[in-house]
């Protein structure tokens, strides 16, 4: 893959099997800079099996789509999404680990940038199952 390995991903791994609730909340995120939207991480707190019962109070892009999107409250359950959607992602790709490409991105790019870029093919996603 290339350096648009991650618009690649997104398109055609985590962006058909994201709901549009989730979708939604996460384009709202990007456009006001929502805090809790982190970047070199998954959760805040980590996902550690001594925290995984307690609250999420900041989640990646990923993640951020199962915790505010899909409601889900504890660590766990949040890692069990992050979790499952890179299964998902990695097998629509047929590549293994295909996922890191799009969840290294997010975090190696600058968020001011990470946000224009993502927020934009967020909504061609939304976009595209509104048509």
């Amino acid at each position: 893959m290339n350096e648009h390995s991650w618009l690649k991903v997104w398109r055609e791994g985590f962006a058909p099997i994201i709901s549009m609730g989730a979708l939604n909340a996460l384009a709202e995120a990007l456009r006001t800079d929502d805090a809790r939207l982190i970047q070199g991480g998954t959760t805040t707190p980590p996902p550690l099996w001594c925290v995984k019962d307690w609250g999420v109070e900041g989640a990646c892009a990923l993640a951020y789509c199962g915790w505010i999107g899909d409601e889900l409250k504890s660590v766990g359950e949040v890692e069990e999404y992050f979790a499952r959607m890179c299964f998902e992602c990695d097998n629509r790709l047929e590549e293994a680990a295909a996922c890191r490409f799009f969840l290294n991105w997010l975090d190696e790019t600058p968020r001011y940038e990470m946000r224009r870029l993502l927020v934009a093919a967020v909504e061609e996603e939304i976009n595209k199952r509104v048509d």
